[in-house]
């Protein structure tokens, strides 16, 4: 009997032991990250079975029991990666939203002072000090767009860093998850019994991958884990823990890319899509919606001054009376040599015929009307994919919304010339392009960088085409009340030319009512927009009528008033012509006319609307993240409700476990007492 005492009190002994390790080992563990809280279940030893009935054994302690639930671990992993990617796509953006949106480093202050500059030209242009301080807004102008430009891609070298520091992250916990794995293995098939300890160290670094990049984990029978990434990728499989890679990307060797290391060493990209959660999914979502919208909505506001401003001042005349068709007129107050379009061959391409894809950006429109229009573009912020898929023909893709352009694939001189209409930059080829060749496209990506003043006027300020090369004039015979307009210079006709140009002569005859042109750039037909009506091309002579609008050779002019016949009204060179401002002045109006867009938008609009979708962005991660973050709070408190290690509890559980060691300690005092007697009787 005594021996049976003894016995059952040591079991309890040793299971009060256990449980007071166990409890210890909570205690200090209270504050390592990923720890679960352990505890002893205990079991009763297999009993004696006598004529009595059967006499218990005692207690054994069964196992080690790991207080973790799987399902709300993934809840945690999951709201991890989602706080941990709108975190990095806040951090990114809302750098460029304090950039564009600065009162003071933003574009809208320099435009304004550019335009500010044409508009003192247009009130005093034969001021040189006026065309000098033009001239330095516009060098504002384009330093501001080149700052611009450069912290923007300074985000983007920022962001390709950053991708390839957490690709090494993420390698090193693949390989500290496939050795845990192999240790866990080993050590549970050894003792038959969970590895809690390396368990939680395991899940802990699951955890933390999360706040790189989404990911998930299936569980093997020998206890190991699989870790898979985008749509089943693998990354850990068992032991074995693969390679992923930062590389350039074949279509932009600009950009860093995600891939993964195949046996050959080489590296197979990963589709951004499949780029989801964590620190990495929110650093490509930010590049790719963002960063790289924003480098080209820049430089489609820069082309688009750069390309309307030159188109007006193409039209006008400068302080030396210089103008189209003279030697020497510089009509360009942009350098166009220096703005950069961009066609970069893919990496795997066929490059035996030395193919070259150019991207020109093209002359900008016209409209809606001559009489009442202004010049416009059609560029749009995005790039482009152009590929070759043979016979002859591409097929050419708007990558900010996925669109193929043309219905159908077909020749790269239609295309071109369908992209020079509706995008606002054509392409060509030389040398000899192989099937299945790709090439992105990037008309204006790189063009805020590059945008620069033309060098001979930005050196000699009485360049700046401020007036119109022509001027009106009635006869001095005229016995009519009609008048005729100063004009203005306009686009949407045959070019001028002061030599094949003018002069011409508006003759009115009473009897037909009509007005007859003659002189060396008389026109056959001319434009005319008469009150209340469009404008229509009409053969000369045209009807006459108060108000109408006659445009032809790139001049345009008004009549009002009453002609009697025989009247003339002259259009003539514009000689000596130092206190006219008109062209500075059409120059001045592209401020406020829908030059952007396809004619849909200001400069400044498009701006603001840059810099509203930024800031529109900005706010909705902030707001994401804050109910994220409640998100992961709770999915927290959730798993801590069971995992996490309760102090008070522990407290508690040291002073049920001491007692039961105290009284299995009783139980061997009893026992020894009982033995002792037994050898006294005996």
């Amino acid at each position: 009997m005594s021996t049976g005492i003894i016995g059952i009190g040591m079991t309890g002994i040793a299971a009060a032991q256990a449980g007071l390790l166990a409890t210890e080992h909570n205690v200090v563990n209270a504050s390592t990250a990923g720890y679960s809280r352990q505890r002893v279940v205990l079991a009763t030893n297999i009993a004696v079975n006598t004529g009595a009935g059967a006499i218990g054994q005692g207690v054994h302690v069964q196992t080690i029991e790991r207080m973790y639930d799987r399902y709300l671990g993934n809840q945690v992993n999951t709201a991890t990666a989602k706080l941990s990617e709108i975190s990095a796509y806040y951090t990114q953006i809302s750098q460029i939203d304090n950039l564009l949106a600065d009162a003071y480093a933003g574009l809208t202050p320099a435009l304004q002072e550019f335009f500010s500059g044409v508009q003192g030209v247009a009130t005093n242009p034969s001021l040189v000090s006026a065309r000098q301080s033009m001239i330095s807004s516009a060098q504002t102008l384009v330093s501001r767009f080149l700052t611009l430009n450069e912290r923007l891609d300074s985000l983007d070298v920022e962001v390709n860093g950053k991708i390839s520091d957490a690709v090494k992250s993420i390698n090193t916990y693949a390989t500290q998850i496939a050795d845990l794995n192999q240790r866990i293995v080993i050590s549970e098939g050894a003792y038959g019994q969970p590895s809690n300890d390396l368990l939680d160290q395991r899940d802990q670094l699951v955890l933390e991958l999360n706040e790189l990049i989404q990911v998930k984990t299936t569980t093997n029978s020998d206890g190991s884990f699989n870790v898979f990434v985008g749509s089943g990728q693998q990354l850990v499989v068992g032991s074995q823990s693969m390679t992923m890679t930062a590389t350039a990307a074949r279509a932009d060797n600009s950009r860093i890319v995600v891939g993964l290391q195949t046996a050959s060493g080489g590296s197979l990209e990963l589709p951004e899509s499949l780029i989801v959660g964590g620190e990495l999914g929110g650093l490509v979502d930010f590049r790719t919606e963002t960063l790289g919208r924003a480098q080209s909505e820049l430089g489609r506001i820069a082309a688009s001054i750069a390309l309307t401003v030159n188109a007006q001042s193409s039209l006008g005349q400068d302080l030396l009376g210089q103008a189209t068709g003279d030697a020497g007129f510089e009509g360009n107050f942009f350098s166009t040599t220096s703005l950069s379009s961009i066609a970069k061959a893919n990496a795997l391409n066929d490059l035996s015929g030395s193919p070259v894809i150019s991207v020109s950006l093209v002359a900008p429109e016209f409209g809606p009307e001559v009489a009442t229009g202004n010049f416009y573009t059609n560029l749009k912020a995005s790039d482009y994919q152009l590929v070759n898929v043979g016979g002859g023909n591409y097929t050419v893709t708007r990558l900010s919304d996925g669109v193929q352009l043309l219905a159908a694939q077909d020749t790269l001189s239609n295309i071109s010339t369908y992209l020079s209409a509706n995008e606002g930059f054509s392409l060509s080829l030389s040398g000899l392009d192989a099937t299945g060749n790709s090439y992105l496209i990037q008309p204006t990506r790189n063009v805020a960088e590059t945008l620069s003043l033309n060098p001979v006027v930005a050196a000699d300020s009485r360049l700046v085409a401020a007036a119109a090369p022509f001027r009106t004039a009635a006869g001095a015979s005229n016995t009519g009340t009609a008048t005729i307009s100063a004009g203005k210079m306009v686009g949407g006709t045959s070019g001028f030319s002061v030599a094949t140009s003018l002069p011409v002569s508006l003759t009115y005859n009473a009897s037909t009512a009509t007005l007859a042109f003659s002189g060396a750039g008389a026109p056959a037909t001319v434009l005319v927009k008469r009150q209340g009506a469009s404008e229509v091309s009409e053969a000369v002579p045209i009807a006459y009528e108060q108000g109408m609008v006659i445009s032809f050779n790139g001049m345009s002019v008004q009549m009002n008033g009453l002609p009697n016949d025989g009247d003339v009204f002259t259009l003539a060179r514009n000689t000596g012509a130092t206190t006219d401002g008109r062209n500075a002045l059409a120059m001045g109006l592209l401020q406020t006319q829908n030059t952007v867009a396809g004619g849909a938008a200001t400069f400044q609009t498009a701006y603001a609307e840059m810099v509203a979708s930024n800031g529109i962005k900005t706010r909705e991660l902030n707001v994401m993240g804050k109910a994220q973050q409640a998100v992961l709070d709770q999915a927290q408190a959730n798993r801590d409700a069971l995992s996490g290690v309760n102090l008070n509890e522990e407290a508690a559980n040291m002073i049920r476990f001491q007692q039961a060691y105290q009284a299995s300690a009783k139980l061997l005092e009893i026992g020894k007492s009982l033995f002792d007697t037994l050898i006294q009787i005996g």
